[in-house]
C-alpha cells in the first residue's frame, strides 16, 4: 500500500482528503503543522508528500526546502489557494513537483498524485554515486571508473529506484508497478535485473516476501 504524508491544518478539508485517499487504497499519515510533518518525514518513508502552504510553525515552502536540503527527494504536491506567479515560482524553487488549487475535485487530486508517483522518485540531483559507480540522471549514463556500462531501459529505471531509496526497502509490487506502468510484471524478470545490478557492483538484498533493499555502500 502506498503511503502519503498529508500536511493540512483545516480539519474539514483534511478529513475529506483522508477519506478520498483511503477510498483509493492509500495509507495516509495526516498531520496539522509543519513540525509534526518534519518529524514524521524522519520517522518513516513515504511515496508522496501532500502539503498545504499556510500551516502553523513551519510553512509548507520552508518544510519542503528543508527536506530537499537533507536529500529527501520524495515527490511533493502543494495544495493551496496561493497560485500567483510569485508563490508558484517559490514553490517550484524549493522542489515542488506539482500544485493543486483549492477547491478541487477528488478525481483531479488522485490523477495528480498518481502521475507523480509514476515518475518514480524524481531526483533533484544530476549525478548519483554508489561506491565506484556514477549515474547521470539527465543523460541516463552509468559509468564505473569512467567506463560506461550499458543497461536496458528497464534496468536503468530499476537502478534509479534503488539509488533514490538506498537503505530503504522497496516492495516488489511497487517496483513492478513503476517498471510496467501499472501493468503486471514478471517476478522472474525482476530477479534477473536485480542480479545484473549486483554483478555490476551494487549490493541489493532480497527481503523475503517483501521486496528489495539497496544497502548503503
Amino acid at each position: 500500500m502506498r503511503k502519503i504524508l498529508l500536511l493540512e491544518d483545516d480539519l474539514v478539508l483534511g478529513e475529506t482528503i483522508v477519506d478520498i485517499l483511503e477510498d483509493e487504497n492509500y495509507e495516509v499519515c495526516w498531520v496539522k503543522d509543519g513540525k509534526q510533518a518534519l518529524n514524521k518525514s524522519f520517522e518513516s518513508s513515504y511515496d508522496l508528500y501532500l502539503f498545504d502552504v499556510n500551516v502553523p510553525f513551519i510553512n509548507g515552502f520552508e518544510l519542503l526546502n528543508d527536506l530537499r536540503k537533507s536529500d529527501d527527494n520524495t515527490p511533493a504536491i502543494f495544495i493551496t489557494a496561493l497560485l500567483d506567479i510569485q508563490n508558484l515560482t517559490r514553490g517550484f524553487d524549493v522542489g515542488a513537483d506539482d500544485y493543486i488549487k483549492k477547491p478541487f475535485i477528488a478525481k483531479e487530486l488522485i490523477v495528480r498524485i498518481e502521475a507523480q508517483i509514476r515518475k518514480s522518485f524524481r531526483s533533484y540531483e544530476k549525478i548519483l554515486n554508489y561506491k565506484n559507480l556514477s549515474y547521470n540522471l539527465s543523460s541516463k549514463i552509468l559509468t564505473q571508473e569512467k567506463k560506461q556500462i550499458h543497461l536496458s531501459p528497464n534496468e536503468y529505471q530499476l537502478l534509479e529506484i534503488f539509488l533514490k531509496n538506498i537503505g530503504k526497502i522497496v516492495t516488489k509490487d511497487e517496483i513492478l508497478y513503476i517498471l510496467h506502468d501499472g501493468e503486471i510484471g514478471s517476478d522472474a524478470s525482476l530477479r534477473v535485473q536485480v542480479s545484473k545490478l549486483n554483478k555490476i557492483g551494487f549490493n541489493i538484498s532480497n527481503i523475503r516476501s517483501i521486496g528489495y533493499r539497496c544497502e548503503k555502500p
